[in-house]
């Protein structure tokens, strides 16, 4: 890939934030931060480097809108392959070629915390978040004819010429379920890559009432259905469904 750019949304990662910028410059010919309104001097942070680009949201507008920002930067400025992945430590930042050359064959890369068995790997997830997980991952399998097996892994690259396809509307954490609905009606090719299964911040806050599991589900569940709509009246339709295994090819 001729231009690519490593992108990290950010919010309130005073702690974590320089060490992966340091770590993700030496992989990433260009690099995006986009600070969602941090309040905890991330910003401060981040206005003193000058090795990465960084746009400021002057309010937390969540982690699908933070995203959103350095899609559209990414098309904006001409990228070609736009990787991301999050600012809290969970995320290697030495696997970003892999992703970037993972996405010469597909229009989305997607990092899998499930495929693959890594030497250090965290112990397995909190049981709701790994039920979750798996709930919903097997629902998009059912629907869209895919054998994913991670929904949810924030380590992902795409090609821009396929963002200019979607129309991301989601700005929480149930933004990938979104992209996901969006992905499979339009056609587009993914390839699902293995990731070491690190947990680092178990007590993060999905926000008020999403904090409770069931909510959080059943809010899922809302985004799909609503996505699926929203892409029947661009005149989309499920796809057939492929047969078993066919959905998604795998990298390991």
């Amino acid at each position: 890939m001729s231009r690519w750019l490593a992108a990290i949304p950010v919010y309130n990662e005073v702690k974590h934030v320089s060490s992966v910028l340091d770590e993700v410059v030496r992989y990433a010919p260009d690099v995006l931060a986009v600070d969602d309104g941090s309040k905890d001097g991330t910003s401060d942070l981040l206005r003193n480097r000058k090795d990465i680009a960084v746009i400021h949201h002057p309010q937390n507008r969540g982690y699908g809108a933070a995203l959103k920002t350095a899609f559209e930067y990414a098309i904006a400025e001409g990228y070609e392959v736009i990787v991301t992945l999050d600012c809290d430590g969970q995320h290697q930042p030495q696997r970003i070629p892999m992703f970037v050359e993972a996405c010469k064959k597909a229009d989305i890369v997607t990092g899998s915390r499930y495929l693959k068995t890594f030497e250090g790997d965290s112990l397995p997830p909190p049981p709701e978040r790994l039920f979750i997980n798996r709930t919903i991952t097997k629902r998009i399998n059912d629907l869209f004819g895919w054998n994913l097996t991670d929904a949810f892994c924030g380590f992902k690259a795409y090609r821009t010429s396929a963002l200019e396809q979607l129309r991301i509307t989601v700005d929480g954490y149930a933004m990938p379920l979104e992209l996901w609905a969006q992905a499979a009606m339009l056609g587009l090719s993914i390839v699902e890559v293995p990731v070491p299964l690190i947990y680092l911040d178990l007590a993060r806050s999905f926000g008020g009432a999403m904090d409770d599991g069931g909510v959080r589900l059943k809010h899922y569940n809302q985004i799909i259905d609503e996505s699926i709509l929203a892409m029947r009246a661009r005149g989309f339709e499920l796809p057939d469904l492929y047969p078993a295994g066919c959905g998604i090819e795998c990298c390991s």
